[in-house]
């Protein structure tokens, strides 16, 4: 069922009919259960006030369905990432699982808590995703993941390397909330330089033509929260960035990025970096079409 902010954004566009919106349901569809255990790393992301999106990883397996409506997860935030401790308590999350070599990827939204070194994910939303705007990627190495994930930045604007990275992007994840219906974590792709950096606290970037379910802007229609995930595909390193996203409707200034259908601005309240806080080490094969 969608939300007041999904169906507000679904008027606006005209889309009243989204792809794939049958499909979405609290029951995990078969097919999902293989593709989950094959996966070395996930997605997380949660929060309400402050929004955040970390990186999960473990063996292949370390991410598995155990009935249903059931995900456990052999891992937690690490003790430097920004949502360390967070899961003490049950919390609405948003949990992407996406396997860059194929270009596929699956969504599994809900409520979950840590368990020790674990987490116990209980789904409300649980659905598939196309292919758009994966770069396909393939591991080339997985390092020893002790010690991972040192903070070597924290702060309130972005470095001139940070912005650097920023810039040359292909990839980053979107985490966002709307208090009481959810948290969603998504993929974001394009060409290199697709997200502009504005200045040291201000990012901009193309929203495509997706899937038309508008998850992550009926998110930011009701709560303007979001937490941002850049990862170094090279070096394992994560750049974590909380602050506010809105959507800016002018068919004008979209119209100044290349397939663009509007346009979303982020002002970053707060960056931690963590360097090795992915053992896995990547090459890029191709871009998406």
């Amino acid at each position: 069922m969608r939300h007041d902010g999904e169906l507000a954004v679904q008027r606006r566009t005209g889309i009243l009919k989204p792809i794939g919106s049958a499909r979405i349901g609290a029951t995990i569809p078969r097919g999902f259960d293989d593709f989950l255990s094959d996966q070395p790393f996930v997605i997380l992301g949660a929060g309400t006030e402050a929004v955040w999106a970390t990186v999960l990883t473990g063996d292949p397996g370390f991410a598995r369905i155990v009935d249903e409506r059931t995900v456990v997860i052999d891992a937690v935030p690490g003790p430097e990432d920004p949502l360390f401790g967070h899961l003490n308590a049950e919390q609405e999350v948003g949990l992407l699982a996406i396997e860059p070599e194929t270009r596929r990827r699956i969504r599994l939204n809900g409520k979950a808590r840590s368990t020790g070194d674990g987490l116990v994910l209980r789904t409300d939303q649980a659905y598939g995703n196309c292919p758009k705007y994966i770069q396909q990627r393939v591991i080339t190495a997985s390092h020893d993941a002790s010690g991972a994930g040192r903070r070597t930045y924290d702060g309130t604007a972005l470095t001139t390397t940070q912005r650097d990275r920023i810039a040359g992007a292909d990839t980053f994840f979107i985490a966002s909330a709307a208090a009481g219906l959810g948290v969603d974590a998504s993929h974001r792709g394009g060409p290199p330089g697709f997200v502009r950096v504005l200045d040291e606290r201000r990012l901009a970037w193309p929203d495509y033509v997706g899937n038309s379910m508008f998850m992550t802007l009926g998110n930011l229609e009701l709560n303007p929260a979001a937490g941002l995930l850049f990862v170094d595909w090279d070096r394992g390193d994560t750049l974590h960035l909380t602050g506010r996203a809105t959507v800016d409707w002018d068919p004008a200034r979209a119209a100044t990025m290349p397939g663009a259908q509007r346009v979303v601005d982020f002002e970053v309240d707060r960056v931690v970096q963590l360097d090795g806080a992915s053992p896995l080490r990547w090459r890029l094969v191709s871009a998406s079409p």
